[in-house]
């Protein structure tokens, strides 16, 4: 999936001692469904872990983002979902970011 990185937390740390960092992201795209064209848009919360959380915390807001991952529940009890992010890759420049987190 593509993405655009909107907001991101402070880089943390777990008990023990493995980097996490919470962002959220926005995709847009369009597609075709039962011969109509539908646009899709909508923001989402992402989490990546370990060398990838590294990456992402020193990643520019606005970044255009080709992103692998699995959705999990946000924790046991939760029926959120939330996109924890295996690997990305920068795709596209950094577009100008207002400052309510989102792209111009």
């Amino acid at each position: 999936m593509q993405a655009t990185l909107i907001e991101r937390a402070a880089l943390r740390y777990t008990p023990a001692g493995i980097p996490v960092v919470e962002a959220q992201l926005q995709h847009r795209s369009s597609l075709v469904e039962a011969g109509l064209q539908r646009r899709l848009e909508f923001d989402f919360s992402a989490i990546a872990i370990g060398d990838t959380a590294r990456q992402l915390a020193v990643t520019e807001l606005g970044s255009e983002l080709g992103l692998s991952g699995f959705l999990a529940p946000r924790n046991r009890r939760s029926t959120r979902l939330l996109v924890h992010v295996l690997e990305f890759s920068r795709v596209a420049a950094p577009a100008a970011v207002q400052p309510h987190g989102k792209p111009q």
